[in-house]
Order: structure tokens, then C-alpha cells, then sequence
């Protein structure tokens, strides 16, 4: 396998990742175009703000209580866009969350914290177990993820709650896969669309597909509901649009999380098992078996994405970002695939039976003996020709960022939260 000189990703990430003749991924490339950019952020500033007094106009005029919609999880992304729309820039949001019936604990007290703090209204879609276990078994066999239906709901009922309640702007915070594996400059102000949805964080699939499917025995269209998407005249009937802050501000997850946690009493994780990042994907109980698929199916997995981003930022050498990935994610299987699959009903052999036509050959050899062996990883290549050509000057100490202890994550400060919370 190949692997980006500067950064840890394999040539077959996913979604797809380009290398260039020096060896260096296009998500590497794009993150240092953007960094030698001269960005005028006054200008954007203000480019944002004459959009979003046009829409405070508009919802005046609908007789509307709401300026925008903002999707939220109760994360750290929810907590700054807040910051910014409710503080900055003086909007009356509705915010728009889709409970998906994995929760945490910590997700949940965020959750509560984040209307709390900005004093919004909260419309929240709630699935219940029963179909979210039908969901997760589904799409386990067809795509190898159990947490599609995350991705379903939030990227698709707030677009219903705007066409519902004739709200056109929806606001969401960074483009993230774009960015990460470059598919879009700052040039591009790419914007929400229904192709992105559908083509990556679908996995390609719409609620038809499922129902239309001759191996679905199970799931109706009542368990698929938050997971339609207004037709185009719908859409166009009321205007919906949405966009992205990071095209207007400078996107620092790092400051961001800082911020929040320090104005706004988010809180993070205080330890965790699948990687060294202690913000993200706190809401998300299996997030670690989540991400224990993409390392069955591809061969790395989240620890791989942090420390790529990491290293892209100029606060981790190369060669931490390997020692990182050894520790969370090389041939690691995380606790809680035991809670999920006494939630599922299955064993942990039909669990990888279930995944086993998604293994990708480049990555992964079945022996005589019926058993998957790694053909490589990251760590083989250390020093690979060309790593010190592509090596970036750490600028910035690698610090591991979370909140101070608090009750909610006393209680498990040696875990991942490990009780699942589905209402």
C-alpha cells in the first residue's frame, strides 16, 4: 500500500484521495494552498454578514419567528456556530438535531447545555430503537455501517423542517470531507446539495432504494421517514439554501473546541479508546465500533484521521502520528462491538460475516485457514523515500484538548461512556 509522504493516509481512503508525483495526498496539498492563501477575512466577515440580514429581512416579512435553521448534534461545531449566529451576528435560529438513539451521556448533557446557554428552541426527531437496530443491520450488510442512519437523519430532516415551516436558510459549519481529502478550495464557496449527501455520507442510497429492495424483509416506510428528501419543488418553493461558516471564518477546530469549552461549558471526553482526540463524536456511544469498521473494511481507521490533521496543522511529527495510530487503532477491537451486539442480536461472527464482501483486497489477505490478515499499515513506513522532503516544521506544541471534569464523565473516566442512552 502507499501511503502520503506527509500525512498517514493510504492510497485507498475513502472517500478517494489522489497522490501527486512527490507523494504528498490531495488533502495535504489543499490544506497548504489554504494555508499560503492571503484570505481577506474582514471581507468575508462582512460578505456573511449582508446574506444573513437579507434572510432576517425575508423571515420578517414571512411572518416567521426563526432567521435560519442550524443542524446541531450538541457537539462542539453546534456550540461554536451558535456562538456565531446568535452572538455575532444577532440571528434567531431554530435549531434541528436528529436523535438517532445512540447516545451518550455526555452527548445528551451537551445536548441540554447548548439550548440552554443560547436560549434557543430545539425541534428534535427522535428514531426509536427498534428501527435504528433494523437500520443498523441493514446498511451493516450493505455498506459495513451501522451508524448510516446518523448521517440520514441529520442531513436530511432539517432540510424537511425547512420546506415544513418555510425557514430558506440552513446553516451548517464546515464541509468537512471536502477539506480533508481535497476536494474543495475556499474558492469554490461550495455549498449543502443533495448530491453530497446522498453520494458520501449516504453511502448512495435513499429511502426508495431500501424499500425497493427484494432483500429488505424488515424496514418501512415509516422507519425511513426523517430520511426523505423534499422534492426539488418543495425546495424551490420556499427558497432553501445551505451553506457553510467556513466559508466565511477561519475554521480552527483546535480554537474552536478551546472557546467553546471555556465560554460555554462544553464537555469533552476525559479519556477514550479509538483515539487521541477527546472532542469529537463525544454524542456518538459507537463511534468506536463505527470506526472499527472502516478499519476492517480499509485497513485504518480515526486515530489515521486525527493525526493526519494534526500533522497537516504543523503540531505532530510524521512519526507521532504513527506512534498514535499504533496505540488506538492498529489491530485494536473496541470494547463496547460487545454492547452493540447484544443490542443487534448478533454474534460477533455474523458481525464480520456481515462485512466480510467489503474487506478490501489491497489492504486485506484471507489465509488457507479462513482467516483476514493486514497485508500493511502506516507503521512499515516510517521511512519511506521522500518522508523528509514532505515534512512540515512543527510550529505549534500537540496539546490534548478537553474540558475539567465534571459529573457526567466522573462516573466513567476510564471509558468511552459506557451506557448507552437512547432517548
Amino acid at each position: 500500500m502507499r501511503y502520503c509522504l506527509r500525512c498517514c493516509y493510504p492510497e485507498n481512503t475513502k472517500p478517494s484521495i489522489i497522490f501527486d508525483e512527490d507523494g504528498m495526498c490531495s488533502g495535504c496539498k489543499t490544506h497548504e494552498q489554504r494555508q499560503k492563501e492571503k484570505v481577506d477575512w474582514n471581507e468575508k466577515h462582512e460578505e456573511l454578514k449582508q446574506l444573513l440580514e437579507s434572510y432576517k429581512e425575508q423571515a420578517e416579512k414571512n411572518n416567521s419567528p426563526y432567521d435560519c435553521i442550524i443542524p446541531v448534534s450538541g457537539g462542539k461545531d453546534s456550540h461554536y456556530q451558535a456562538h456565531l449566529l446568535t452572538k455575532v451576528y444577532k440571528m434567531k435560529p431554530l435549531f434541528v438535531t436528529y436523535n438517532h438513539a445512540y447516545n451518550t451521556k455526555i452527548g445528551i448533557r451537551n445536548l441540554n447545555n447548548l439550548v440552554n446557554k443560547f436560549g434557543a428552541d430545539l425541534l428534535r426527531y427522535t428514531t426509536n430503537p427498534k428501527t435504528a437496530r433494523k437500520l443498523s443491520l441493514y446498511m451493516l450488510s450493505k455498506v459495513g455501517d451501522m451508524t448510516w442512519h446518523y448521517h440520514a437523519g441529520i442531513m436530511t430532516f432539517p432540510m424537511q423542517t425547512a420546506v415544513k415551516y418555510k425557514i430558506p436558510l440552513v446553516i451548517w459549519g464546515e464541509h468537512g470531507i471536502g477539506y480533508l481529502f481535497g476536494m474543495y478550495n475556499l474558492d469554490d464557496k461550495i455549498e449543502f446539495t443533495k448530491k453530497h449527501r446522498q453520494e458520501h455520507l449516504m453511502r448512495g442510497f435513499e429511502p426508495e432504494d431500501i424499500l425497493d429492495d427484494v432483500e429488505n424483509k424488515e424496514i418501512t416506510r415509516t422507519d425511513l421517514a426523517p430520511f426523505f428528501y423534499p422534492s426539488d419543488d418543495e425546495i424551490n418553493s420556499v427558497g432553501v439554501r445551505g451553506i457553510y461558516l467556513a466559508n466565511y471564518h477561519p475554521w480552527n477546530q483546535h480554537e474552536n473546541t478551546k472557546m467553546v469549552i471555556e465560554n460555554y461549558d462544553f464537555e469533552t471526553f476525559q479519556t477514550r479508546e479509538e483515539t487521541f482526540n477527546l472532542y469529537e463524536k463525544v454524542e456518538d456511544f459507537f463511534n468506536n465500533t463505527h470506526n472499527y469498521l472502516k478499519y476492517l473494511k480499509f485497513g485504518y481507521g480515526r486515530a489515521t484521521d486525527h493525526a493526519s490533521m494534526e500533522i497537516r496543522h504543523q503540531r505532530m511529527t510524521r512519526e507521532d502520528g504513527i506512534e498514535k495510530i499504533r496505540i488506538h487503532e492498529h489491530l485494536k477491537r473496541p470494547k463496547n462491538l460487545d454492547i452493540f451486539l447484544k443490542f443487534a442480536g448478533i454474534s460477533e461472527q455474523e458481525f464480520l460475516d456481515r462485512i466480510e464482501h467489503l474487506r478490501d483486497p489491497s489492504i486485506w489477505e484471507k489465509d488457507s485457514a479462513g482467516e483476514w490478515h493486514l497485508l500493511d499499515w502506516i507503521g512499515n513506513h516510517l521511512s519511506d523515500e521522500g518522508v523528509e522532503d514532505a515534512r512540515l516544521p512543527i510550529n505549534e506544541k500537540f496539546e490534548v484538548i478537553k474540558s475539567p471534569p465534571q459529573k457526567s464523565n466522573l462516573d466513567n473516566a476510564n471509558s468511552n461512556d459506557d451506557e448507552l442512552v437512547t432517548l
